[in-house]
Parts: C-alpha cells; structure tokens; sequence
C-alpha cells in the first residue's frame, strides 16, 4: 500500500504552510464567552528592539505549551501577545543609528527625536513578533498590545493619577542610581553590581588647630573628597571619642569639616573613621540628613565635574580620580593605598559605572504595596512552581525601598504633571490641564521626564484588557491564569504586578506563577554577543525545524534549573520528530484497505497486545495532564517520549506486523488497524502542545485515512484541526495494570533472549529452542503468551514451566525470578565460539592493564587534564563489566 506521506520529513515544507492556516482560521482568537471557562496568559512583552534568542525561544515554548494544551482542554484560552517600548534600551538603538548619519537627539529636539524613534518602531519593531511566529506560537495576534499604545498610555496615566492622589506618588530630592550615559536615574534592581578590584586609599585629613595632627580616612572613591561636609566615627569606639566635635580641613579644597558620631560607621572597615559625601552616597545621605548637613554636588549629570569641584571643574570623573591623587601625593595627604575588592554597580543597558547622585526625582511609596503582595503570597493567592522562588519574591518585597518611577530621557510615558509659572503650583492629571488648579494661571510647562518602563509593564495585565474602561474582555480575561517568566524579572516584574493588581484591581493579576531558568553555553556560561557563545534559534530552525527545537529545549527544561545548551542538543529533536514521522508512514500504509468495510469492533475482540498499549497510553495521558498540571514540562515530555519511541514504536507496531501482514482473519487485521489508528491519534493529540506542526501534518493524514478506510476509532475528529480537537480523556474501562506488569515480564524474556543472540555471536533469523523457568511465586501465567514470546524473539520451540532444569550446553539469562535458557547444541560450535571469547577475553585484559598503568602512574594523575583523567577511569569501568560478561559466557560455553 501507498500513502501520501513524503518518504522523509521535511519541516521547511510543513511549518510556515500550517502557521498561515492557524492564522486564515482564526485557531488562535478568543472572544469573551461566559459559557466557557477562560484561561488566559499575557506574555511577558519583549522589547521593541528586541530579537529572538534562546532565552525568548524557552519562554514563549513554555507558554504555548500551556495554552495549546488548556486549549484542548475546552477552556476559552487567550494568549495576550504584545511588545514594550524599553525606554532607554529603544532610545540608545536609535541614538546609535541617528549617530551613523552624525545627527545628535539635542540636536533634533524632543519632538523630532521621539518622531524619529516612532518610525524606526513602525519600521522594526515587529521583527521579534514575525520570528516568534516561527516557534509556533499561538497568540491571538489579533490583540497584540504595545505599552505605548493609546490604550496603554491611558492606562499609565490613570494609574499615575491614582496612585498621586493616594498618596503612593511623591516627588522629593534623594541620592539615586545616576547613569552618566544614559542621563538617567535608574531603579535599584536596573543596577547590575560587579566585583571589582580596586584601591583604598588611606587619606590624611588635619586637623584645624592643630595642622601636624591627621585623622586618617579610608575610602575607594577619592574624587568624591571634594564634595566632603563631614568625617563620622562610631561613637562607641574608644579610638576617636576624644576627637568627636573637633574640626578638620579637607585637603586640597580646605573646607571646615566637623567630626561627628553615627551608629552606621563600621569601627572595622578600614581606619574606623569614614567622609561623609551626601550627595554622592546613600548611606552618606542618610547621615548627612540625621546631622543637618548640606550636601555639595561635585559632579554634572554626564560624569563631568562642575564648579564645586574648583582647579579639577571640566575632568570626567576617573581623570579627577587619578589627577587629584597625584596631587594628595604629592602634598603628603596619601597615608598608604591598599588592593580592596569591592562591589561596583553598573547600567542594565549601556554597562557605564553608575554614580550615586542627588537628585529631585518622583518616587512610589512602596512599602504598603509591597505588605499588600507578600499577603497575597502568603494566603496562597499567587503561588510560585517551582516553590523555592516564594522566597525570593518574599525576601525583596520584605526589604524594599521606594521606588524611583522618573527618568531623564525622552521616549516613554511622559509624566503627567503639569508646573504652574505663575505660582509653582503642581497639577497632576489624566488630561492636559487648561490652566493652573491654584491661581487659575495658563502658563503651565509639563514635566521633562519619562516614566520607568516597568512602570507600564507593571499594569500589563489589566491594562491590555482594556482597563480604565470597563471592557467585555476585562470582566472576562481578568485575573488571568497563569504567568511563565525567567527568575531574573522576580523584581523588576512580577513582584509590581502583583502590587499593581491589588493596589487598582483590588485582585491579583494571575494565580500561577512558573519560573523557569536561563539558557547557558555547554560550559554552564551566559550567552552574550561579548562571548560569541550564543545560538541562534532561527538558525537552530531553519537547521532542525522548530518542532525540534521546541522537543529538545523542552526535555531539558527539569522544573525551573538552568539550561547548559549546545548545537548538538538539538539532533534528539529532529530524531524523534524523523521516528515520529516513519512511524506516521508504516500506520498510514497499513490503514489501507482495497476494499473498506466499516466493522463494529469490541474489547472481546482485542488482543493481549491491544489491551496493553491501551492501558499504555491512559497512564501515559493521565501522568501528562498531572505532569503539565505541576508545570514539569519535562516530565510529561519524557513521559510521553517513552511511549511513543519504545511501547508504541519499539513494540506494538513491531508486534502487530504479522496481524496487518497475515492476519488470522480479516477482523482481527481490523481490530489491529484499529486501534492503530485509535491509540496514534491520541498520541499526536498529547504530543500536540508540545510539537504543533508535525502533529498537525500527521493528524490531518490520519483524518483522511480512517475516513477514506471506514476505520471507527470512536474519537471526534471533525475540528479543522488537531487543536481543536478534545485533549485525551482518561478513560478507566482501559486500565490495566496487570497487562502491563505482564507485558514488562515478557518483554525481559525477550531482551534476555536476544541478548543471547548477541554475545553468542547467532544470528538474528536462526530459529531457537528455549526454556523458561519460573519460581514459585510468579504470579502471573505467561504461557498463554507463547505465540507473542515466539514471533518476537524468533523462536521455534518454547517451553514455560515452574523451577525448569537448565538444559545441557545452555547460555542462561537471570531475570530476577526468571530464568530464560537457550540450549546451543546445533546452533553454534562451542568449540569455536570458545576460542573467539576466550581471545577477546585476552584482549580486555590486555586492553585494562594499559589503562591501569595509566591510572596508576602518580604524573599521569597530576598532569593530566581532570576530563582526560575522569575518560580513563570510566573506560576502566566499561572494560571490567565487558571482562565480567565474557567470563559468564564462557561459564555457558563449559
């Protein structure tokens, strides 16, 4: 028989044409419908600037795993797709690209430079979304949002407003994260912390009435000396209490400072006595705020020193650095320098060391959001897989500080707050205010600045649903189900999403929470462009199919652990989908039939192989709906794997062949293509999910076939496609456990058999005598399965008995219990075959003293690379199991 199967898989020929179908029949639109139940999932929205990598190919697989399948399951999911502007990430691409024509933004202005950004947003931004696409995945792309859309921007400025009005938003002068760079103040999570190895230099500070006397001050940032007020000691150390109150002048500038007492100092850090630089040092400001000091701001917001800093005003501040520590030498102020590691923070985007700056910037009070969120954790209410990543969101929101919500660049959300230059009145609001709410005055200026990007993202879940407007879908979709993100926007992320929901929704965004881990190189290293260690999953496609990287990523994936990845990995991928697709060709070929005849098929009429594989697949389909319902996607992965390959694959179509070949009887060839067809449909429905296209190719093959065949498999298959159709149901009349303890004792047998075969060198299609002995307390009678035992391991002659005698001249195998004894007289020269293993015996011992040797030798152990050493010790390992089985065959031969 012929099928209309290719004779080899080809995904290029398969992928793109079923995506279009999805996309022309709408497979992936959700309309709101109360008499469904919703699921609903919004993505985590790339960047604008964004292109797919390993990292994004992980979290949108994951996703439409869970969508694809609760789809199935007849919830009325909806996958929320959409893309975020990135502030500054967006702004600097566009700086760059503006710079290759040598345009600057101040040059252009805000107005012409936000155009700018906007056309190159139209012109790219959808890049990520087309190769996202390529994955397979099923978003209802009819809804994709974009964080500054106008809905969304509506939503921002609500929230904004709101939160003012409660009391959540204040604007206020603070020492935050400053990115010379980018121009930027920066979150405290947007700062990336090194460790750094540098220098602390111990700097002599007279005293002022008495000049050749110094308090020594140890500090790793000498430039900041010249924004010095003060020098702090801990009031408990014995060191220094007679110096407190006393006055000192800073060296170089000659400022007054006054020696003062805080608990903060660190009596052990370095000399015990600290500078205190409140505008360019958190804790510093803290100080300089419980001492009444006033702070000097040294430096520009570009990292340029400015007039405070007198003779060294015009320096970047590294120049200063090394300029005035030359000149503290030279003037005897430099005590001793010292190498000190310590932790330096650096820009998420552009990498440039940050600058702790005073700054007037707006902020968001988050301690009562954030005992908001921790209660909703804590009642269950949002709930973390794997569970260990509770405690990370937990331990953040425990000690989290307020918020720094405004940013000095132009493309964003722009601040809705309106100045009054009349009478300096504030007006924050939705609209743009005519005139002033204080002095009715029309000179009004709107704030410069930008809102932080994890700002809008922070209201993705109920702000792509419509809100502030009271929408269908809203009502519907919200609180959505489930959120599948990477463990390092915990913070950034999901932590203010719940604070948003709660704070606005008075509910929490979603439910579930699946944290998954980070794409590593094979050497367990981050992939970035700096290492050239990265993959390119539209390579890895175009290569393998996407099939086969989704597969392959997926067994991967063990419950939210990192992922070390090379090229190499995905070869599993494209080798299961090659042994999906053969299996798909022998099914079709043998479902044709000359001349079809419907025939009413019952379990009376099912063989023991039937039996089994049904009982098979309704535990496989029952632990992969346990499986994804823990979100173990590698569980039911590798669950559903194992059947396909070695129940499915390796034994039942193996064991049918002579029932679709020769069959006893044309009914019995019937029941046989049955449930063929019945058990390959519900294995594509459950690999679905996993490997969309495929399925779908092989699912419309089937669906024809059985038609055309006037096969009843008793499933629905009128959908117009396998996404559609109903995700397997466990259906109990198919268990049976004993059928498949059963089957394991049968299939030992016949391993054991051929395992005979191969170390006593016989051939595969030479007939053989065997016995097999069982003891007492097997339970189950196997000999009712002697004609399976005989086709599957070739056998002419069979005896099953309870203690059996071994034959004379026998090899023997020991399972457990189980005793399988094949006689050789006539099949093999034992002569002969004894000679050749006892040679090949010599030749293992041969072979194991060498590696011994090696083993043995002290400089091989201490000189050899770790790898080449760990290769010989399991080499050695390999080489006495092969000598133990050679000596246990040589017991059979006599």
């Amino acid at each position: 028989m012929q099928t209309s199967l290719s004779p080899q898989y080809n995904p290029k020929e398969i992928e793109d044409k079923w995506y279009h179908f999805w996309e022309n029949e709408g497979s992936f639109h959700s309309v709101p419908d109360t008499s469904k139940e919703p699921y609903t999932i919004v993505i985590p929205p790339p960047n604008v600037t964004g292109v797919l990598h390993m990292g994004h190919a992980l979290n949108n697989i994951l996703q439409d795993i869970v969508i694809r399948w609760r789809r199935m399951q007849g919830y009325n999911a909806l996958w929320m797709p959409g893309t975020d502007h990135a502030g500054i990430a967006t702004q600097n691409v566009v700086e760059r690209e503006l710079a290759t024509k040598r345009i600057k933004r101040d040059e252009l202005g805000r107005e012409r430079f936000v155009e700018e950004v906007w056309k190159w947003k139209h012109k790219y931004g959808s890049t990520i979304i087309q190769q996202l696409k390529k994955l397979g995945s099923s978003c209802d792309w009819a809804r994709e949002r974009f964080t500054m859309d106008e809905g969304l921007s509506a939503a921002v400025k609500e929230t904004f407003v709101r939160l003012y009005k409660r009391g959540l938003i204040y604007k206020g002068t603070y020492i935050i994260n400053w990115c010379p760079r980018c121009r930027t103040a920066l979150a405290d999570d947007e700062v990336e912390h090194e460790e750094h190895e540098g220098h602390l230099w111990h700097i002599k500070y007279p005293f002022k009435d008495a000049p050749h006397l110094f308090l020594i001050v140890a500090t790793t940032r000498p430039e900041t000396l010249l924004g010095d007020v003060a020098v702090a000691v801990n009031p408990r150390d014995d060191r220094y209490k007679d110096m407190i109150g006393e006055t000192l002048t800073l060296p170089i500038v000659g400022r007054e400072l006054p020696v003062i007492a805080d608990e903060f100092v660190d009596p052990s850090f370095g000399t015990g006595a600290v500078k205190v630089t409140p505008a360019h040092d958190p804790n510093d400001f803290e100080m300089g705020k419980r001492h009444n000091l006033t702070p000097v701001v040294i430096m520009q917001e570009n990292g340029v020193m400015n007039e405070c800093a007198g003779d060294y005003e015009g320096m970047d501040r590294f120049e200063c650095r090394d300029a005035l520590v030359e000149e503290l030498k030279l003037k005897k102020f430099i005590e001793m320098v010292t190498p000190h590691q310590h932790s330096v923070g650096h820009c998420y985007r552009c990498h440039c060391v940050i600058e702790p700056y005073l700054s007037e910037q707006w902020f968001i009070r988050m301690r009562p959001l954030a005992d908001a969120a921790i209660k909703a954790s804590q009642n269950k209410s949002v709930i973390f897989f794997p569970e260990r990543w509770e405690k990370i969101y937990l331990s953040w929101l425990e000690n989290v500080r307020d918020w720094c919500i405004s940013r000095q660049i132009w493309w964003g959300h722009r601040i809705p707050a309106w100045y009054c230059q009349d009478c300096g009145e504030v007006t924050v609001a939705g609209d743009t205010p005519v005139k002033c709410s204080k002095c009715s005055g029309v000179t009004l200026k709107q704030d410069e600045d930008v809102l932080d990007t994890w700002f809008s993202s922070a209201l993705w879940p109920f702000s792509t649903m419509g809100w502030p407007a009271e929408t269908p879908e809203l009502r519907y979709y919200y609180p959505t189900s489930t959120l599948v993100t990477d463990r390092g926007i915990i913070y950034f992320w999901v932590a203010r999403m719940v604070m948003m929901g709660l704070e606005i929704m008075n509910h929490v965004p979603f439910t579930n929470v699946y944290i998954h881990g980070t794409i590593l190189d094979e050497q367990g290293r981050k992939m970035s462009k700096s290492l050239g260690n990265g993959i390119d999953p539209l390579l890895m496609i175009d290569q393998y199919g996407a099939d086969a990287l989704r597969f392959s990523i997926i067994v991967l994936t063990t419950e939210g652990q990192d992922i070390k990845l090379s090229e190499s990995r995905f070869e599993m991928g494209r080798n299961f989908s090659n042994k999906l697709w053969n299996a798909a060709r022998f099914i079709l070929m043998n479902l044709e039939e000359e001349h079809p005849q419907e025939m009413n098929i019952e379990s009376i009429d099912y063989q023991f192989e039937d039996t089994w594989i049904l009982s098979r697949l309704t535990t496989t389909v029952k632990a992969c709906t346990l499986y994804l319902e823990q979100f173990k996607f590698n569980d039911a992965a590798m669950k559903i794997y194992d059947f396909m390959w070695h129940s499915f694959c390796d034994w039942y179509l193996e064991i049918i062949k002579t029932r679709l070949y020769n069959p006893v009887s044309h009914k019995d060839k019937k029941v046989a293509q049955t449930i063929l067809a019945k058990v390959f449909h519900q294995m594509l429905q459950v690999l679905h999910p996993f490997v969309p296209f495929i399925t779908e190719e092989l699912w419309h093959h089937l669906k024809s076939t059985v038609v055309k065949n006037r096969i009843n498999i008793h499933e629905n298959m009128h959908s117009k496609c396998i996404m559609g159709s109903f995700w397997p149901k466990v259906d109990k009349r198919y268990e049976d456990p004993s059928a498949e303890e059963i089957m394991i004792i049968l299939q030992d047998i016949i391993r054991a058999i051929r395992n005979i075969r191969s170390k006593m060198n016989i051939r595969d299609k030479q007939m053989l005598s065997t016995v097999i002995s069982l003891s007492e307390d097997v339970k189950y009678e196997l000999s009712g399965h002697s004609d399976l035992l005989k086709r599957m391991a070739n056998i002419d002659h069979l005896e099953i008995g309870v203690n059996l005698t071994k034959p004379a001249n026998a090899a023997c195998e020991v399972l457990g219990k189980i005793q399988a004894f094949v006689p050789l007289t006539g099949i093999i020269d034992p002569v002969t075959e004894k000679e050749r293993q006892t040679k090949h015996l010599k030749q293992l011992e041969d072979h194991l003293m060498v590696v011994r040797g090696k083993l043995e030798n002290k400089n091989f152990a201490v000189r050899a690379p770790a790898h080449v050493v760990a290769m010989e010790q399991n080499r050695e390992k390999e080489l006495l199991e092969q000598i133990t089985k050679v000596k246990l065959i040589l017991n059979d031969l006599g």
